[in-house]
């Protein structure tokens, strides 16, 4: 039987598709890379906020043509778990749904389904005890990987559904961390990126206390792994120790993911965040003194319920004093049963989207001005693909896949996607950046 499985949503959505599919694997099922020759499809969706919701829901209407010609829809993931009552009474479209937690039990659930014609609901609601090593299986390019070391969140940020979606913020034994990190780099891996909705809260369940440090010291002595990423760190819990081991050990980059939301101390206590600018000013100042060339990337949202004139100003002249050399920023989406989504001074989507415009605006000069600063250099570059014209798109250590900037290249000698070179940089703009490839490549 031939299952065909697509991902929307963020990178954790990735890793659960990977994970999915590595258990089908073993089970004997066939992995099918369209939907026209699978028997059964499955959609992971995102069901975070209102645009990833509509997105989620308009592909699956378009999958489920594919019923027509006998094969099986089942959607999973966050959506799923948000909305399974209600999407099983008004999407006859799908022939059942699955949570964020029921992934060990697809086997059984798609055998089971190819016998009967009866719709199933099989969201259990209740966050998964196993979280030791799963199979995975991992695409074409395997040189840059996730790596999951928690699932689930304990904060109780007023405008999130993540910990009802999710569950309670569970940690992964070390030791599975570590085997697994091994078997990607066996694979191929060169670029690790560890992900979690809080990857510094990491092992507080387990250990008592934050064993994000005493992690990357281990994974830092794994052969063949050349960068280790940091995806969404809590400035609250960036400690003297995680900034050391970040400056100790080159092969992590100096590049930090740091969900900030806001810089209106009044907004942030309406956020529920443990934060406010100037506990996050110092924590920023503390990374940029231990480590100088440090490139920060952090996430905002406009318009939040209550916020002023004033509260966006204050927000503005945080960017502005800040130098995110990554910013990205979300127009607040109101989301049902939430402490933010009940609030009384909801701001109108013009006025949410108008400041979310001009935020970007001024990060885009930001970033430009930033950019510029490197021409001249020579800089470690990962190749992710090959242009149609012939020239190479690839990232530095300071950028994530898919969500960062980019620098386009060209070389005397054909790449090939994961190839690690050096790059010197000509010419600068908002995002990207344009070089050529120089001699001394990595061995």
């Amino acid at each position: 039987m031939k299952i065909y499985m697509e991902t929307m949503g963020c990178p954790k959505n990735f890793y659960d598709t990977q994970t999915a599919l590595g258990i089908l694997k073993e089970n004997d099922f066939l992995i099918s890379e369209t939907a026209d020759d699978a028997d059964v499809l499955i959609l992971n969706t995102c069901g975070f906020i209102n645009d990833a919701k509509k997105e989620s829901i308009d592909r699956i209407f378009e999958l489920s043509e594919y019923r027509m010609s006998g094969k099986k829809l089942i959607v999973s993931g966050c959506l799923s778990e948000r909305y399974h009552r209600e999407l099983m009474d008004e999407m006859p479209e799908v022939d059942g749904f699955i949570g964020v937690n029921e992934y060990e039990t697809l086997p059984d659930i798609i055998n089971e389904m190819m016998y009967s014609e009866n719709r199933f609901d099989n969201v259990t609601g209740c966050p998964s005890k196993n979280l030791g090593r799963l199979p995975r299986i991992i695409g074409d390019n395997p040189y840059t990987a996730t790596l999951k070391i928690a699932e689930g969140c304990n904060n109780r940020c007023a405008y999130c559904v993540i910990p009802s979606i999710r569950g309670p913020y569970r940690s992964k034994k070390k030791e599975d961390i570590i085997e697994e990190a091994r078997w990607l780099s066996e694979k191929g891996c060169r670029e690790l990126i560890l992900i979690a909705q809080d990857v510094t809260y990491y092992g507080t369940d387990l250990y008592g206390h934050m064993a994000l440090p005493q992690l990357l010291r281990e994974l830092c002595r794994i052969d063949g792994i050349r960068w280790i990423r940091l995806m969404y760190c809590y400035d609250d819990r960036i400690t003297d120790d995680l900034i050391q081991v970040i400056r100790e050990e080159p092969k992590i980059c100096h590049y930090i993911d740091i969900p900030i939301q806001h810089a209106s101390d009044r907004i942030l206590r309406k956020m529920n965040r443990r934060s406010d600018r100037k506990s996050v000013e110092s924590v920023i100042g503390k990374l940029r003194d231990a480590v100088p060339d440090m490139h920060i990337r952090t996430t905002l949202i406009t318009g939040f319920p209550g916020e002023t004139e004033e509260d966006f100003e204050e927000l503005m002249d945080f960017v502005e004093s800040a130098r995110f050399a990554r910013l990205g920023v979300f127009a607040y989406s109101q989301e049902e049963n939430t402490p933010a989504g009940q609030m009384e001074d909801q701001i109108p989507e013009e006025i949410k989207a108008s400041r979310a415009d001009a935020v970007m605006r001024l990060q885009m000069d930001i970033s430009l001005e930033l950019n510029r600063k490197k021409i001249g250099q020579v800089m470690e570059v990962i190749v992710d693909e090959i242009d149609e014209d012939g020239s190479y798109i690839g990232r530095t250590a300071f950028d994530a896949p898919e969500i960062d900037n980019a620098v386009i290249f060209t070389s005397q000698r054909q790449l090939s996607p994961g190839d690690m070179v050096y790059v010197h940089i000509k010419d600068a703009f908002d995002y990207d950046l344009t070089g050529m490839e120089v001699e001394n490549e990595f061995a």
